[in-house]
């Protein structure tokens, strides 16, 4: 934002150097970027925060600088040379989106007269970098940098119908905008529109059919809010940036509209004369109400660690128009309306501080910093990621936030009552997640989708459930997992991970229907249920278009993981005597788990059982419809002595009785 100094004290009586400005203002939160000095005068190009629209202004920086210095803000007074018209016999406006324009205003001035501007607009415009095109178009660059409010000046006579209609763009609509841009129109674009079609792209840049030219008589002025996600998505959409644009992504104030346009009428009719139709057509579907912030002076001296004396705090309060009112420790503030950042008392306190000196906040020449012991579950957060790094698996970080297609593919809930912020900042993705497992189904699909296959992730983060017995939501840590191989590889990796935190723990998985899973289980340990794994749906899969790959997945409670306490460790010697492995190929129904088939083996099994193990399935050539084919490998060994193979073969005919009993198994022989 580059001011102009004489053109600042318009606004405020200067009495101090131009460096000096620039040093109070970079004081309070607005760096100097450069400066330019011109004969007698000088240019300041000072950064303005995002979150400070109002001040990409002379009205807003002269409001700062009065806070500061204590000197009277000077607005300029607003005449106008009014004709017997009447404005609403000449023009009318319909908003069809007002979620993407709250409030719209359209003033006309007849008999203007369009030519050069007059040296001093002129002149000033130039010094702070913009061109200057006619007197009327001056007048709203000139009032945009006044105001901090953008105006449009429309050629009357151009606007069919004399009707101004705010509404989204349809498929096919094309428009030329000033500057010669040939832009072909979306339907998520704002747009300004008459009866006929396109006249200008909202909070953008206006059309080039109807802009001022040397033959207009007329025009009809607007000024108006535009919603500033939809400025900002539809200028870098189109390429299209403007200082109006700039202007209305950092918002600006909807309530000091009318009063904007009456200052750019003004002028208008002071460098291209001509008369004001009485009235404005204002089109306010919904004025928002007066936000209000309370401070307490004891949370403000704690915060800032100074003591700021009690008129100094309500002196600073009333120069930034807050209109503070005291009772007791607490002061409540009415918070102006151009003053989009301020919600909370912090905000307040912010405030408070940049004006009152952060240069009186206390410094230490030594600063004492205690380094803490890794706390326990930094500790466990950190030897889960290097076993699981050790696995293949990478870590990420996503956000906490989904949006409802995603959120609804993991639970039964109705979305709508799902916990969700209301931020008008984020229209989409405004769920609080309550399983992470959709955002990493979204990095898994990110990564093969640019080639990085296999691909193994993890992450480790809040999630949030609905509140039960407060207004705060359930926080609850998960340990989640995806990955593009197969649930026998999940399985042994959770088995390992959660045996490397305690050795002794016995882990299960059990089938569970789950909502999101084809196939599903519960993960358990020592009996109690701490998470889930399975394979993805066909929903699921649809939903990230996973075309050929079925992920697995599992999501583990990160507090269960950390109540677990690894006990002694039971050391046995190095076996003596050789084991003996024997294979079993045996045909079951397709819906018998594995762990119905380890129990039934383990409850008549001897006491040379060393181990069980899966070694595959088949479905095929010779193998029932409705049934499977599952080899197991079983490790007989006997501690005192050397096994042979007939006391195995023993062995091995009761166990597969035992199955064919209890499961109604058959061995399979080729």
């Amino acid at each position: 934002m580059k001011i102009l100094l004489s053109w600042l004290s318009d606004y405020i009586q200067i009495d101090h150097s131009a460096d000096q400005i620039a040093d109070i203002l970079s004081d309070i939160g607005f760096p100097c970027e450069g400066m330019e000095h011109l004969d007698g005068d000088a240019v300041i190009d000072l950064e303005v925060t995002s979150n400070r629209g109002d001040c990409l202004s002379y009205i807003g920086l002269a409001r700062e600088l009065a806070a500061v210095t204590g000197k009277q803000l000077k607005i300029p007074e607003v005449k106008l040379p009014e004709s017997e018209k009447s404005v609403s016999d000449l023009a009318d406006v319909e908003i069809l989106d007002p979620d993407l324009c709250c409030r719209y205003t359209a003033r006309v001035i007849e008999g203007v007269k369009v030519g050069p501007s007059p040296d001093w607009l002129k002149n000033r415009l130039e010094a702070v970098g913009m061109r200057s095109v006619n007197n009327i178009v001056d007048a709203t660059n000139y009032a945009l940098m006044e105001t901090g409010q953008p105006p449009h000046a429309f050629d009357y006579q151009k606007i069919n119908d004399h009707k101004i209609i705010v509404r989204k763009a349809r498929p096919g609509e094309r428009i030329v905008s000033i500057d010669g841009s040939k832009c072909d129109l979306d339907p998520n674009m704002l747009i300004i529109a008459d009866t006929k079609g396109p006249v200008a792209i909202a909070g953008v840049m206006g059309g080039l059919e109807t802009e001022v030219n040397d033959n207009t008589t007329a025009v009809l002025l607007e000024d108006a809010y535009f919603e500033p996600i939809s400025v900002r998505t539809t200028s870098r959409k189109l390429a299209l940036p403007s200082e109006s644009s700039f202007r209305f992504e950092r918002i600006v104030d909807a309530e000091n509209i009318d009063w904007a346009s009456k200052r750019t009428a003004q002028l208008i009719t002071q460098v291209a004369g001509g008369k004001v139709a009485k009235g404005v057509v204002d089109i306010y579907p919904e004025k928002p109400k007066q936000k209000k912030a309370t401070l307490r002076l004891s949370r403000l001296n704690k915060l800032l660690g100074i003591e700021v004396p009690q008129d100094e705090t309500t002196k600073i309060l009333s120069g930034l128009a807050f209109q503070p009112e005291q009772k007791g420790d607490s002061v409540t503030c009415t918070v102006p309306s151009w003053r989009s950042d301020i919600y909370r008392e912090v905000d307040l306190i912010e405030e408070v501080a940049r004006i009152h000196g952060y240069n009186k906040l206390p410094t230490e020449k030594k600063i004492k910093i205690e380094v803490l012991p890794v706390d326990a579950r930094q500790k466990l957060t950190n030897s889960i990621g290097t076993f699981l790094n050790g696995c293949g698996f990478y870590e990420a970080v996503t956000v906490s936030f989904v949006d409802d297609s995603i959120a609804e593919l993991f639970t039964d809930t109705d979305t709508k009552k799902l916990l969700a912020v209301k931020d008008v900042s984020r229209k989409n993705a405004n769920i609080l997640r309550q399983t992470l497992l959709g955002s990493l189904l979204g990095v898994l699909k990110a990564n093969l989708n640019a080639g990085n296959s296999p691909c193994r992730m993890f992450e480790i983060a809040d999630t949030f459930m609905p509140p039960k017995d407060s207004d705060l939501p359930i926080e609850e840590t998960k340990l989640t997992l995806v990955c593009d191989s197969d649930l026998r590889d999940l399985r042994g990796v959770i088995e390992a991970l959660i045996n490397s935190i305690d050795k002794n723990a016995q882990v299960t998985f059990t089938p569970a229907d789950l909502i999101w899973a084809q196939t599903g289980a519960q993960i358990q340990v020592n009996g109690k249920v701490i998470g889930t794994a399975g394979i993805v749906s066909q929903k699921v899969k649809e939903k990230f278009d996973f075309d050929n790959l079925s992920p697995v997945v599992a999501e583990l409670d990160f507090q269960s993981l950390s109540s677990l306490q690894s006990g002694p460790v039971k050391v046995k010697p190095i076996p003596k005597f050789p084991a003996i492995e024997r294979d079993l190929s045996i045909i079951v129904e397709e819906n018998v788990p594995w762990i119905d088939i380890t129990e039934s083996v383990n409850k008549k099994a001897p006491a040379e059982l060393e181990n069980i193990q899966f070694v595959g399935i088949y479905r095929g050539k010779g193998i029932p419809a409705g049934k499977k084919s599952l080899t197991l490998s079983i490790r007989f060994r006997d501690e005192d002595g050397t096994l042979t193979h007939e006391t195995v073969d023993a062995f091995q005919e009761k166990i597969v009785k035992t199955l064919t009993k209890s499961l109604n198994a058959e061995l399979r022989t080729v």
